[in-house]
């Protein structure tokens, strides 16, 4: 599904992917672990096309995406991937002037230009989905963070995306939201949705993550199934990243 060889990002002098290589299969779930300035968010973000990058290739499904700046003729392109990529990221982003159903169903409205008769079945399942039957008609400023990022998966599902990227979706929330929010994370991966996860909630990795992937000063210095990468690292950096984050 997706393919990442010798990816290279820079900005200025600051070097923040250095050849970063690896593969997502369809129906995996890919999480990103490591320390803060890692090289993990930028990542993401040229996956989706938010960033462009300096060197390396990156196909998703069939899209290509070359290393430079987007030019007009790149348009197409990015257009072609982001309808296959959806993003959820760590601020909610709704639109505080729609209500919860209008949010979701606003992708497939807009841009995807569906009938309503189409996009609102489908969006008021996702919210069923994701427990938010309830809250239809509600307002965005009137949830709680965890149900605000529910509605903001359901909103990226809406536009029934190949592959889901993950940005620390649970750093902005307590506990309790956390876990309500992992639980939907957890089923979209029992269901088979590709996905690649940016997260330090280490039982979510454990338990959901089909491969594991260790970032650090740009690089990933290890990779491997989560009962390798928790009870048997290789790498000094993972075994440091790892006692600091169960601790």
């Amino acid at each position: 599904m997706i393919q990442i060889d010798s990816l290279t990002k820079r900005f200025g002098p600051r070097h923040i992917l250095r050849g970063v290589s690896m593969q997502v299969a369809k129906g995996e779930v890919a999480v990103l672990i490591g320390g803060s300035g890692g090289g993990k968010s930028t990542l993401l973000r040229c996956i989706n096309g938010l960033e462009t990058f300096d060197a390396g290739t990156l196909r998703v499904d069939g899209v290509t995406i070359s290393p430079g700046a987007h030019h007009h003729a790149a348009h197409a392109t990015l257009q072609s991937l982001r309808l296959r990529v959806g993003m959820v990221f760590q601020q909610f982003n709704l639109f505080p002037h729609m209500s919860v159903l209008q949010n979701v169903m606003c992708g497939p409205l807009y841009v995807r230009r569906e009938s309503r008769d189409t996009a609102e079945p489908r969006a008021r399942a996702l919210l069923t989905r994701v427990g938010l039957a309830d809250k239809i008609d509600a307002r965005p400023t009137t949830l709680s963070g965890g149900q605000q990022q529910r509605v903001a998966i359901a909103r990226t599902l809406a536009n029934q995306p190949d592959v889901i990227l993950f940005d620390e979706p649970t750093s902005a929330l307590d506990p309790k939201m956390t876990a309500e929010v992992l639980a939907v994370m957890a089923d979209l991966a029992a269901d088979g949705q590709t996905m690649i996860v940016v997260s330090h909630a280490m039982g979510f990795v454990r338990k959901s993550a089909h491969r594991v992937h260790v970032l650090a000063d740009g690089q990933i210095v290890e990779s491997g199934p989560p009962a390798q990468i928790f009870d048997a690292p290789t790498q000094p950096v993972t075994r440091d990243f790892l006692r600091d984050a169960m601790n």
